[in-house]
């Protein structure tokens, strides 16, 4: 940082004393992650602060979170603005709502932000069009936030009742609503606040209900949420009145179960019902559809008393649970694992310092492999490589074994953060196959299709894939963010700021 130092002596008449003033003019500062080692705490200590001063030095930290908040706004739509769309490429309907537009950005950009924040894609589109918001429709908003009087959740809520679902109200209207509620917004609860919005729109003569039920009708989904001990929540998020009467159903036939005589308690019955509703598998009238559950652990697992960590889709389970699930698909018999009935069996085989995966195979080609042993040493005991990835093809599209390796290598697609599973993901050349690129177990990834299509059409995002499939994915500004694959050991000890 280069500084200009202009230094002048003033003589006030107080006590005839002299003061030095020192002006500097510096260059703005580049992010240092230097400084995130610096603790505010080792500069400004809070022990011997007293109550006042310790409430007065929480609500500043608050204002100043409130003015970070509204710098951090402009920042994301300076960025957006220079992240234009492509030609030809469709507009998205939710930036920039009213009269007064910014220029909109690439449908990119939401991952370009998640990349650079460390955040989902989904808060990361929300940020993008909270800022978007207040900066076109709601500026008065945005000044409180920025000068530290408004704090960022009241700041949102207010964006979020005046941004998507008012889009077609003409400014004036927005305008005068806000005006209406501001005074007010800081005594109010985030919900309160937002009542409060609807109401005076109410008194302008709009009524938004509608527009707002048929946007959260569109964002009907089903998930499952992650827990612990083996469990998981499925989650569906549809209209109140589906899910009452799916709740309710699910009851009654728990309640069935119950009245003859079956002792689990209540809520195991109404989640095994819901369970056996949609799974049906007495039902032969329907289109079979076969369920994918991916089983990740290894052979130690299986013996009795075992410690080892397996996984059902990535989330941990303990070997007790294992057996469980493997002798409900039937996958163990006397003859040891066998692949389910509509499912499939691989075994991987993994470096055991590294974790680095060295071969997938079938349990017939490893018989087949013990047999026949060394083409070279027959009978004789030798260190010859027998078994390793599988080998390039002289063509665009992999090989069957090349699809098992890096799925099986890879798990979810490879953008940092994304979890969309590899069974869905395309098999992407890190580096282009146009550009030489090999289509060999080294130069191919996980990708989903979104992020597949950001690599082959957004400009300035640089892929590098090291042999063994570790992935670094840069920005066009520059950020790096490396991923590895799943059970393999990472050099740094540190993990990248942000």
């Amino acid at each position: 940082m280069i500084e200009h130092v202009i230094e002048t002596d003033l003589e006030p008449a107080v006590m005839g004393l002299t003061f030095g003033v020192e002006l500097r003019a510096a260059s703005e500062p580049g992010f240092d992650p230097q400084d995130l080692g610096r603790r505010i705490g080792d500069f400004l200590p809070v022990g011997s602060k007293s109550d006042a001063e310790l409430c007065d030095e929480l609500r500043l930290v608050a204002a100043f979170e409130a003015k970070l908040a509204g710098y951090k706004t402009e920042l994301v739509i300076a960025l957006a603005s220079k992240r234009p769309p492509r030609r030809g490429e469709p507009l998205d309907e939710m930036w920039g709502p009213g009269e007064v537009q910014l220029p909109q950005p690439s449908e990119f950009f939401p991952d370009e932000l998640s990349h650079v924040l460390h955040l989902s894609r989904t808060a990361a589109t929300d940020l993008a069009e909270t800022a978007n918001v207040l900066h076109t429709r709601c500026r008065e908003t945005w000044g409180r936030l920025a000068d530290g009087r408004l704090d960022w959740p009241r700041a949102r809520a207010i964006a979020a009742e005046l941004g998507w679902p008012a889009k077609d109200l003409p400014d004036r209207v927005v305008a005068a609503v806000e005006a209406e509620v501001l005074p007010r917004a800081t005594e109010l609860k985030i919900r309160g606040l937002r009542e409060l919005v609807r109401a005076r729109l109410l008194a302008h003569g709009v009524d938004l209900s509608e527009q707002r039920r048929r946007r959260a009708e569109s964002t009907g989904n089903v998930t499952v949420q992650p827990g612990y001990d083996g469990m998981a929540e499925l989650r569906v998020r549809m209209p109140v009145a589906q899910a009452r009467a799916c709740r309710d159903a699910a009851d009654r036939y728990a309640r069935m179960l119950r009245a003859d005589g079956d002792p689990r308690p209540l809520g195991l019955l109404r989640a095994d019902m819901i369970a056996q509703l949609i799974l049906r598998p007495w039902d032969t009238t329907r289109p079979a559809v076969t369920a994918q559950l991916s089983i990740t652990a290894p052979l130690s697992c299986l013996r009795a008393g075992s410690k080892q960590v397996a996984a059902v889709d990535g989330q941990p389970i303990t070997s007790d649970h294992l057996r469980e699930i493997l002798t409900e698909l039937d996958a163990v018999c006397p003859g040891g694992l066998q692949a389910p009935a509509g499912g499939s069996l691989h075994i991987s085989l993994v470096d055991p310092i590294s974790g680095e995966l060295r071969a997938v195979l079938t349990r017939a080609e490893l018989e087949t492999l013990v047999r026949r042993g060394c083409p070279d040493h027959s009978g004789e005991s030798c260190d010859c490589p027998v078994l390793d990835r599988p080998d390039p093809v002289d063509r665009y599209r992999p090989s069957a074994a090349q699809y098992r390796f890096v799925r099986t290598r890879d798990r979810t697609c490879r953008w940092p953060g994304c979890t969309n599973a590899a069974a869905w993901a395309d098999l992407d050349h890190v580096t282009a196959h146009a550009c030489g690129g090999p289509t060999d177990c080294a130069n191919l990834c996980c990708l989903c299709r979104r992020h597949h299509r950001i690599k082959t059409h957004e400009p300035g995002w640089l892929f590098v894939m090291t042999d063994d499939g570790v992935l670094t994915v840069t920005s066009p500004a520059g950020i790096s963010r490396t991923t590895w694959p799943p059970g393999m050991h990472s050099d740094s000890t540190e993990p990248p700021p942000f």
